[in-house]
C-alpha cells in the first residue's frame, strides 16, 4: 500500500497551504489517517488525525486554530488546510494510516513518501 502526500512548496509566513493524502486500495478511506511532521535533526511529531469517519479529530497544540483535516472518502484522499503559517510550521509533512485513533507513530501501518512546506519568515 502506497500513500502519496502532496501540495507542499514555499509559502510566506502567514500564508496558506492545502496538503493532500492519496492511495490506493481504499486504505485512506477505511483507516484512521494522521499526519506528522518532521524538521531537520528533530523527531518526526504528531500534527492531527481524522477517524474514518470524518466525525472525530484531533490536533496537536502547536496547529490547533491554525490547521484543520478533513476527508472525501469517495476521493480516497484527506486534507491538511494550513493556515497562518510559522516559520516554525516548515519540515517535511507526512501522512500515515492506522486502525486507531490514535498521535502515536507507532500505531500507523502505513506511510507515505512526505512533502516538504517550507515557510519564510
Amino acid at each position: 500500500v502506497q500513500l502519496q502526500a502532496s501540495g507542499g512548496g514555499l509559502v510566506q509566513a502567514g500564508g496558506s497551504l492545502r496538503l493532500s493524502c492519496a492511495a490506493s486500495e481504499r486504505t485512506v478511506s477505511n483507516h484512521y489517517v494522521g499526519w506528522f511532521r518532521q524538521a531537520p535533526g528533530n523527531e518526526r511529531d504528531f500534527v492531527a488525525l481524522i477517524s474514518p469517519s470524518g466525525v472525530n479529530t484531533d490536533f496537536s497544540d502547536s496547529v490547533k486554530g491554525r490547521f484543520t483535516i478533513s476527508r472525501d472518502n469517495a476521493r480516497d484522499t484527506v486534507y491538511l488546510q494550513m493556515n497562518s503559517l510559522k516559520a516554525e510550521d516548515t519540515a517535511r509533512y507526512y501522512c500515515a494510516a492506522g486502525g486507531r485513533f490514535s498521535s502515536a507513530k507507532w500505531t500507523y501501518d502505513y506511510w507515505g513518501q512526505g512533502t516538504q512546506v517550507t515557510v519564510s519568515s
